[in-house]
């Protein structure tokens, strides 16, 4: 069955402020979490996706790539070379070692999978014991991006916190990312094994997934109507994401009141990359999906 959005990973260089300009976006974040391959989180958490700001905060114990070995800190580190923004979209997963095998099958990524824990700060303020398997995807015509889903091998109630669901800017879960191509069809074999899902293809855009577990890829005429202020740039990147919101009017207010920039085109919300560390935000009312 088609894979569904897990998260987003955006990648900054300072992840105390990142923190403080997403809290002045209206989002709820998690106490830091700290990964012991160098990298440190705080996620904004919806009802069965989050979104994950990630900091290399120990450079000295991020590992080095091997030939199938895929190493998240170092990818990360390198990323952060160019610039701020969303480095790796993950997809949910219930088995990520046989999501492994059948990348290196399908030749989208002959990498093993990878297996850690990390403790999460409960809202009580205790810590609990979390457990991932990852199944890492990269394909040589998008440098400097990469792909992987995520199993969670602990008890659901254990990460999934109601306090860190609720955000002042309504957002209820991400349901689209949205990529730059200049020929969205070239990704239409590598998109449809890592998803399992047939995409659909207009002239400059390219879509996958099921309605809200979107992935959409744009070409530069399609870049330059949806996203204007990103056209340009149209290398294979991740550039935007759409979340859904209870009422976008009351987005629109916390935001106002909260001193953040924002566009208003139609009936999209949208927050500049310069605002939120490189990944533009889509802000849209849940019956607009």
């Amino acid at each position: 069955m088609p894979r569904r959005l897990d998260h987003l990973v955006i990648c900054v260089r300072d992840l105390t402020q990142a923190a403080l300009d997403w809290q002045t976006l209206g989002f709820n974040l998690t106490p830091t979490g700290v990964h012991p391959f160098g990298t440190s989180n705080r996620l904004a958490m919806f009802g069965n996706n989050f979104l994950e700001l990630l900091a290399v905060t120990d450079a000295a114990a991020v590992p080095p790539a091997a030939p199938g070995q895929f190493s998240f800190g170092a990818h990360n580190r390198d990323f952060l070379t160019a610039a701020e923004g969303m480095s790796m979209l993950a997809l949910h997963s219930d088995d990520a070692h046989a999501d492994a095998a059948r990348f290196k099958a399908n030749h989208i990524g002959a990498y093993a999978p990878f297996d850690f824990g990390r403790d999460a700060v409960l809202p009580g303020g205790g810590t609990a014991r979390l457990e991932f398997s990852l199944a890492f995807a990269t394909g040589s015509a998008m440098p400097g991006i990469a792909f992987f889903t995520c199993e969670q091998r602990h008890p659901p109630e254990l990460f999934w916190k109601p306090q860190y669901q609720r955000h002042p800017n309504g957002a209820l879960r991400v349901i689209e990312v949205v990529m730059s191509a200049p020929e969205p069809a070239a990704h239409r074999s590598f998109l449809e094994h890592l998803t399992e899902s047939t995409a659909q293809l207009v002239p400059g855009r390219l879509t996958v997934g099921a309605s809200g577990d979107r992935i959409t890829v744009l070409g530069p005429a399609e870049m330059a109507r949806r996203l204007p202020g990103l056209a340009g740039d149209t290398s294979p990147r991740f550039c935007a994401a759409r979340l859904a919101v209870t009422d976008l009017d009351a987005t629109r207010q916390v935001l106002k009141n909260n001193g953040a920039t924002f566009e208003v085109a139609g009936a999209v919300l949208l927050i500049p990359p310069a605002v939120s560390h490189g990944l533009a935000l889509e802000f849209v009312e849940q019956e607009t999906m």
